[in-house]
């Protein structure tokens, strides 16, 4: 015990002290790292599309959802905070989980603080964290449901707590208490908490809420300490995987690094449990992605920050092998996650027990993609980019940083409205008016939802683009994304190096790169991400030709020694290209999705000439598909313009099976960004089209 005393001290001062310089994930001192964020503050978009979308951020949606949580006629999501601290009276009212979509939306506003420093945003900070300091008990516990209920009961929060017999009856649906319940999502509020936390002191340099983010850290480690295998399944949507090990970078304090292992060894020694939790089996013998979607992608996304700090050879072998499950079978174009609202365990009855077990909002069999009935819920999808971007960082390839942008220009961005005010929980790839059934969650963005999980979670991950734009090694500078850019930062040995960037992507694949500071006679390396998707590219430095790995899903390596007014220019053919899927997913057989640069299209029924039904449009393959600016809701984008097949109307009323109809006619279509449907008003849409071949 001593000896571990001992080991903090040491560690947490010097972690301490520069916790602060830091990125959203700090991988800097991580041994089984190969690059690591640039730090908070060091990337700023200047233009073009990231620019656009940070604007609408820090101008909109930043003080729109504030609105949202301080209105307590439509959300308790601030007030909880403040009937817990005291400071009125009231009930808990709203979902569980609402504590940690605060803490998202925090950590949102840390994002674009320490880009901007509006003290406006700093001011609006200090106001929240001022109630959730005041309703953390003494023992470090915070949780407002079961605060809120103490504190109407005139328990004293500030009394010491017994944690022997917190939550003796788990499961239960009316126990009340600390982890009594293993729905209350208690664990998945205090790992949003820790990151809000670190987020903040890193933006703004001060501890209020990091301070309340170790008191919860501690609580949560003597907890698991004490608790049994049945009281730690409470680990409902693991967000504190990641929550424990950025704490442990934060402050150095080797307990919570063990707690980050033992959380992982504890999912295997339930009983009884689920792959809808992913607890059925040990998680050293998870070799496929199971479950509910965003559990499961949390999950990874810690376990690969586990890897990042142990080097266990056996947790990196089944996140590999769980990411080609992924990436091979169970992800959408779009980099899309969790097919099923309700379905089975696959071959639900070859374990004990001996029934058919429900997973819901979860993966589901191999190539089972269904397009109009896809849950994809955002949170699921920002795991997903979650988890490969730990990926990256831990294994420096390309593949991971390919799915990381599929994400966040597709299966993210879709999640918002283009002003930044409205919000989708679900991403299906088709919606049409003649379904016969009614879809669990609205066929609009909608300003509030009832599970309100997703907007402040797409927030936080749009503010936060930046931040993955660049990574740093020992080598030199990785670009990951492509966008109008300022980057500033120190390498390895404290030089510094700034660049800017420019560039029209992803409408356009011409990148420039300008070294605006290097150290002097010290070479280092440039790496640029070659998209999968890219089919040519080129590169020069300063006019004359760079010949260096240039092949897709790569980064090209430039190392010299640069100066001031050195250029790169950068140059990604981006061509119009039409996708098939693997025959097995049976949904999308014999049709098309078009895709240019990272972007997936669509087609919505009002781009159709005439405004023909979407199921009467059919692609053909040799189809010449042209780029054409337009303008939807205030926001620029490259839509496609062609001549497609449309069928003859034939109504299906009354109809399952009919003859094949021999003709068509030529139609005018345009296709828009996926990420930018239902911007318009009320239409059909579909990502994916029956395809003619020759």
């Amino acid at each position: 015990m001593k000896k571990i005393q001992l080991l903090f001290l040491l560690s947490a001062f010097a972690a301490i002290t520069t916790a602060q310089n830091k990125g959203l994930t700090d991988m800097s001192n991580s041994r089984f790292a190969k690059m690591h964020n640039t730090e908070l503050g060091a990337v700023r978009w200047t233009n073009g599309f990231w620019g656009d979308r940070f604007a609408v951020c820090k101008d909109t949606m930043l003080l729109s959802m504030w609105n949202t949580w301080n209105n307590p006629d439509v959300s308790h999501g601030f007030r909880n905070f403040e009937i817990a601290a005291g400071t009125c009276p009231g009930e808990h009212w709203g979902p569980p989980f609402h504590d940690g979509d605060f803490y998202k939306w925090l950590e949102g506003v840390a994002s674009v603080y320490a880009v901007t420093k509006d003290p406006k945003l700093n001011a609006l900070m200090d106001k929240a964290i001022a109630q959730i300091t005041l309703a953390q008990r003494e023992d470090g516990y915070i949780h407002t449901p079961v605060i809120i209920e103490e504190r109407n009961k005139g328990i004293d929060s500030h009394k010491k707590h017994d944690h022997t017999v917190i939550g003796t009856k788990v499961g239960a649906e009316d126990e009340k208490g600390a982890f009594a319940n293993r729905l209350n999502f208690e664990t998945y509020n205090l790992g949003h908490l820790m990151m809000a936390g670190i987020t903040h002191y890193r933006a703004t340099g001060k501890k209020t809420l990091f301070d309340v983010a170790v008191k919860a850290t501690d609580f949560l480690c003597h907890f698991y300490e004490t608790a049994s295998a049945e009281l730690a399944r409470n680990a409902i949507c693991p967000s504190h995987y990641m929550g424990v090990v950025e704490m442990y970078r934060a402050t150095g304090n080797p307990r919570y690094l063990e707690l980050s292992q033992n959380l992982i060894e504890i999912r295997g020694m339930v009983e009884h449990g689920t792959d809808d939790n992913q607890d059925r089996v040990p998680f050293s013998q998870q070799k496929q992605a199971m479950g509910h979607a965003v559990r499961a992608n949390y999950l990874y996304a810690g376990v690969a920050d586990v890897y990042a700090e142990t080097g266990d050879k056996l947790l990196m072998e089944n996140l590999q092998s769980i990411w080609k499950d992924i990436v091979t079978r169970k992800m959408y174009v779009t980099g899309a996650c969790g097919a099923l609202y309700d379905g089975t365990s696959p071959d639900g009855t070859c374990y004990e027990p001996d029934s058919i077990q429900k997973v819901h909002q979860s993966y589901g069999r191999p190539f089972q993609l269904p397009n109009s009935t896809a849950h994809n819920e955002t949170c699921a999808n920002i795991g997903n980019m979650l988890f490969n971007w730990r990926m990256l960082q831990t294994t420096g390839e390309a593949k991971y940083a390919e799915i990381v942008e599929t994400c966040l220009y597709n299966s993210v961005l879709s999640g918002v409205s283009l002003d930044g005010k409205r919000y989708f929980y679900t991403n299906p790839l088709r919606i049409s008016n003649d379904l016969p059934y009614t879809l669990r969650w609205p066929k609009e963005r909608m300003e509030y939802i009832s599970c309100f999980c997703c907007p402040p979670n797409t927030l936080r991950t749009v503010c936060q683009a930046q931040n993955y734009a660049y990574t740093v090694s020992k080598e030199g500078i990785w670009c990951n994304l492509y966008g109008g850019s300022e980057l500033e930062i120190a390498l390895a040995d404290g030089s510094k190096v700034k660049l800017t960037q420019v560039t029209d992507y992803p409408w356009d694949g011409a990148v420039l790169l300008t070294i605006e500071q290097a150290p002097k006679k010290k070479a280092f390396s440039l790496y640029l991400r070659v998209p999968e998707w890219c089919d040519h590219a080129t590169l020069k430095v300063n006019g004359e030709v760079v010949k260096t790995n240039l092949s897709a899903d790569s980064f090209a390596e430039v190392n010299r020694i640069w100066k001031k007014g050195d250029k790169v220019e950068f140059v990604m053919d981006m061509t119009v290209k039409l996708l098939e899927s693997n025959p097995l997913v049976e949904e999308t057989r014999n049709q098309t999705v078009v895709k240019r640069g990272p972007l997936v299209y669509c087609l919505e029924s009002i781009d159709i000439e005439g405004g023909q039904p979407i199921d009467d449009v059919l692609i053909p393959a040799d189809i010449q598909l042209t780029p054409k600016k337009i303008t939807i809701d205030g926001s620029p984008i490259v839509a496609l313009e062609g001549t497609a097949r449309l069928l003859p109307r034939n109504s299906w009323k009354d109809t399952l099976y009919r003859e094949v109809s021999q003709t068509s006619k030529p139609v005018n279509i345009r296709l828009i960004p996926y990420y930018a449907w239902g911007n318009r008003g009320k239409a059909e849409m579909t990502v994916w089209m029956p395809l003619v071949r020759k």
